[in-house]
């Protein structure tokens, strides 16, 4: 089914397990489409099985991009995101193609969708700074740093998440700028009409998923391929990568912190706590279709009616 695409970018959303990656490609099944992945750990080469990443053969019929693009080790942020994906819809819109960005990863639909802040690069220097002072200090004294440093950034990240402390930290050291005040200069959002389809399955499936789904990894290998990124002596439990639901509870159960039941109820625990903040993210989304399921007809009549 052909489509004229009016530079119209789709984004298909939704909370992990809910079936985004299953509906982009009944999607590419009816249209001349571009996937395109907005999510912050596909990006990441060797981590397969964890990320429940399409497979190769699904991959190669349905090509996705911004999958596999880093190693684990390497740093990627929300301006290489944009960057990245910004040229990819680009090249569907020279090829014709509708572009459906997919994923579940708030903060890199926001900064497509509204702009990104002129934020310095981070570096491998300033990051390992930062990764020693977290090892020795821990991230309750890091938020208290912050407090004083930027108090509206302190307000806003939870005491607990150490990465974003830790690179509001970094922001201010290398720019002599607060994160609260960078933010306030953002460069522009992309330019182009967004249709935005949202799927969000009721709680009690969506948890049920999540189980059944982290059981299937640890049945096809998930503990075989975070015994291999272990080997990679680059590669920390504070990395970004390696704090990805399920490799984090992973690491600490082969390191011997935790027996593999704990690791287990650990990693499906984390994963619904992941699903509960990005559903919360996705209720304030305006104007956008909502599906319980994957309503492929709903999906096609939206997108050809707008």
């Amino acid at each position: 089914m052909s489509i004229q695409t009016n530079k119209t970018i789709v984004f298909l959303m939704g909370p992990t397990a809910s079936g985004k990656t299953d509906l982009a490609i009944k999607l590419a099944q009816q249209f001349k489409v571009r996937i395109i992945s907005v999510d912050s750990a596909l990006i990441y080469k060797g981590m397969d099985i964890g990320t429940a990443k399409p497979n190769q053969a699904t991959l190669q019929k349905y090509p996705h991009h911004l999958i596999d693009i880093c190693n684990p080790e390497d740093s990627y942020s929300a301006f290489d995101f944009v960057t990245d994906a910004t040229h990819q819809i680009e090249l569907a819109f020279s090829k014709n193609e509708l572009p459906i960005l997919v994923g579940g990863t708030s903060f890199y639909f926001h900064a497509l969708e509204h702009g990104l802040s002129n934020l310095p690069e981070s570096t491998n220097e300033s990051r390992e700074k930062f990764n020693q002072l977290l090892k020795s200090k821990g991230t309750t004294a890091l938020h208290q740093d912050l407090e004083k440093i930027d108090p509206q950034a302190a307000n806003r990240i939870h005491p607990n998440d150490a990465q974003r402390i830790t690179r509001a930290l970094e922001v201010f050291d290398i720019s002599g700028k607060t994160l609260s005040q960078l933010q306030g200069n953002k460069q522009s959002p992309i330019a182009h009409p967004i249709q935005k389809i949202i799927l969000m399955p009721e709680r009690g499936e969506l948890h049920q998923r999540i189980e059944q789904r982290f059981l299937s990894m640890m049945d096809n290998g998930f503990l075989k391929e975070v015994k291999t990124l272990k080997q990679n002596p680059n590669l920390h439990e504070n990395l970004p990568a390696i704090r990805c639901v399920g490799y984090r509870q992973a690491w600490q159960y082969l390191d011997g912190k935790i027996d593999k039941a704990t690791m287990i109820e650990k990693a499906i625990i984390a994963t619904r706590q992941l699903c509960k903040r990005q559903s919360t993210w996705l209720r304030g989304e305006e104007n956008a279709l909502i599906l319980e399921n994957n309503d492929i007809e709903t999906a096609i009549q939206f997108i050809q009616n707008n």
